[in-house]
Order: C-alpha cells, then structure tokens, then sequence
C-alpha cells in the first residue's frame, strides 16, 4: 500500500511548527540548517535558475553564493521565521537569522582535520559557541550533526 506523501504547504507547515517550538536564535538557526529543504519545497532552484548556475565561472558562483548568505535577512529566510515567530520585532528576526549565518560561518571555519574526527567537529563548535553563546544545548548538537553530515 501506497503511503501519501504530505503536501509541499503540510511538510513547510511542519518545519515552521518545529521551529515555533525554539526560542527566536534557535529557530533561526533551525530554519537556515533546512534552507536547502524548504528551497525545495517552494520550486526553488527552477530548471532556468539551474541552467544559470551551471553557467557561471566559479568566481562567479562564489560571489553569488556569498550575496545570498551576506543577505539572508532579507530573502525567504525572513518570512519563514516570521512566520515560526509572528509577534517578533521584524529587525530581532534579521538580526537573528544574520547571526545563524555566522555562526554556521564560524563553525566551518574553526573545522580543523587535526585528530580525530568527531573530535574535530566537537572542538570547532565549541569554538564557535564562545561567540555564540546564546543558543540552546540541542542547536550546538545539531549544529556537530551538521557539520560532521557535510565534512564527512
């Protein structure tokens, strides 16, 4: 037997519900770890925006990649967390979801291959937390699952 998958608007519906649970920071943080998922929930990128990206040089979709994240605040970003946090001041969400972005920036950049593996991954964190000390416990873990998922 067949099991309906959930509609595109059910399964953002429940990525912003769990996210409503969390604090402000952390459901920031919650949503841009999903931005990829919820891209794809909203057609996002369509065949003509793949085409584009495969054309631009690397310099070029370095650039582009950078604008995006430089900007995040003011891209869907915005509406998913407003919507997980309706009465929150609009300038408290940007400031929210630009500090995701740098502290998922900040993780990266303190990874280090110098020993053991998770080893690694615990210690750049760690790191990043020193200055980004206002998050939850389970953001910090899932920020490790994240970053191992990507370093592995």
């Amino acid at each position: 037997m067949d099991t309906p998958q959930p509609s595109a608007q059910d399964e953002l519906g429940t990525i912003i519900a769990g996210a409503a649970k969390q604090p402000l920071l952390d459901a920031a943080y919650e949503l841009w770890r999903q931005r990829y998922r919820l891209d794809t929930i909203a057609g996002h990128p369509t065949a003509e925006e793949v085409l584009i990206n495969r054309a631009l040089t690397p310099e070029q979709f370095g650039a582009k990649y950078r604008r995006e994240r430089d900007h995040a605040h003011e891209g869907p970003m915005f509406g998913h967390v407003k919507r997980a946090h309706p009465r929150a001041d609009d300038e408290a969400i940007r400031q929210a979801i630009i500090t995701a972005v740098k502290f998922e920036d900040a993780y990266n950049k303190h990874f280090d291959w110098n020993g053991d593996f998770w080893d690694c991954v615990v210690r750049a964190v760690a790191q990043a937390a020193r200055k980004y000390p206002d998050y939850l416990g389970t953001t910090y873990r899932d920020a490790r699952n994240d970053l191992a998922y990507y370093m592995k």
